[in-house]
């Protein structure tokens, strides 16, 4: 489509223009520049690819070697499907060994780089530079709207282009600049957007449990946890204001308020037999004694009294016995809350995928505008799954802008 008006040296033109210097956005706009479309990237952010460099604690768990697409949570579990197997985490890879980045891979097929999350930043730089794809920082976007084409006015300067790619992400991490600026865009066009709350989060306590948390400020314990009807065995977090760790990160996305979440503090482990068979070998330890073998001496001290009776366990009845191993091994507790979206490492929801192509991730009603990456209602377990999500819909989009 081209304007009478082109020849304007007021206002500037490209096929695509990109909002989000992020995972997604980069991956896009490489993918459209290699097609020679001409493309700009622009973000509010100073520096590109700001959660990328924070990621993984500075190293960028950037994939995870079995990532596919019933790993991923939305409201339509196929929508994913497409573009996760036209791109796989075997393509990232190649891209990262490309470059000569070197990673390892730490455990349950997540991969780190060796060095820091920068390497993987300059990377998708030099392939935005070789694409052609102009990258441009400190951009606010003061309106959106669709006339012949997309006019995008940032900065006070008109920018119009064919195609629109909105790539900012969802809400978590605000303190990182993350806005809802996508849900608003999509909301602007009638694009429906689903529930959004904060994923991959620490939990929440008050009154006595939050107490009992801060008094164990640090302590971590290999645990199973599970929550409607999902369950992941990684280790848990005492915090100051709750619990956090991997294995309840991963529980949060499926935990609802006024739910409990349940832990096995013992994983694989018989309590009970265990128990009874010290009753008979060790009648005048105690209890904590015995625990303590088992599980963090501070925790065990935590729970003696109020939780676990602290005497000899051969003046413990069968009945008392199975009521302590069924305490430790089905946990129950109830969260007051999340930390929200200041720690969540993902936002859960978006945009609503019935509103979306699979193929090509452009929306069903309006030709020419895109939504790729957190934004979009598909997010994946803790792990490098994200990241997967973000190079396949950036790269699904980039193919056809």
């Amino acid at each position: 489509m081209v304007l009478e008006t082109q020849n304007n040296p007021n206002q500037e033109y490209y096929d695509v223009v990109i909002i989000g210097a992020g995972a997604a956005g980069l991956m896009c706009g490489i993918e459209a520049g290699n097609r020679g479309r001409k493309v700009l990237i622009i973000d509010h952010a100073n520096r590109v690819g700001k959660k990328i460099l924070i990621s993984g604690g500075g190293r960028c768990n950037f994939t995870n070697l079995g990532a596919s697409p019933d790993d991923y949570e939305s409201q339509n579990p196929y929508f994913c499907i497409s573009a996760l197997k036209s791109y796989t985490p075997d393509d990232f890879i190649y891209l990262v060994d490309s470059h000569n980045i070197p990673y390892y891979e730490k455990k349950l097929g997540q991969l780190f780089c060796q060095g820091t999350s920068r390497e993987i930043v300059n990377m998708l730089i030099t392939e935005c530079d070789r694409s052609g794809a102009k990258i441009e920082l400190d951009c606010n976007v003061q309106e959106v709207q669709l006339l012949n084409r997309y006019h995008v006015t940032v900065n006070d300067r008109l920018i119009q282009s064919d195609s629109l790619v909105m790539a900012t992400g969802g809400a978590s991490i605000p303190q990182m600049g993350s806005t809802k600026f996508t849900y608003q865009i999509a909301q602007q066009f009638g694009v429906p957007v689903t529930e959004i709350r904060p994923g991959l989060v620490p939990l929440t306590f008050s009154g006595p449990r939050l107490e009992f948390c801060k008094n164990l400020a640090g302590l971590s314990i290999p645990s199973i946890v599970s929550s409607n009807s999902y369950q992941f065995e990684e280790s848990i977090l005492f915090t100051h204001k709750g619990i956090s760790g991997p294995a309840i990160l991963q529980i949060s996305s499926h935990w609802r308020e006024k739910k409990p979440i349940t832990i096995d503090l013992l994983p694989h482990f018989d309590l009970l037999s265990h128990l009874k068979s010290e009753r008979s070998l060790h009648p005048r330890s105690a209890l904590t004694t015995l625990l303590s073998r088992q599980l963090p001496r501070n925790f065990v001290k935590a729970l003696s009294g109020t939780y676990l009776p602290d005497r000899p366990i051969n003046t413990l009845s069968d009945k008392h016995i199975d009521s302590v191993a069924t305490k430790l091994k089905k946990w129950d507790l109830y969260p007051s809350g999340t930390e929200g979206y200041r720690t969540a490492e993902v936002s859960l929801g978006g945009v609503d995928t019935s509103n979306l192509s699979s193929r090509t991730m452009e929306a069903n009603d309006i030709p020419g505008l895109y939504f790729i990456g957190e934004a979009v209602d598909v997010t994946g377990p803790l792990g490098g799954y994200n990241f997967q999500w973000a190079w396949a819909s950036g790269f699904a989009a980039g193919q056809y802008v």
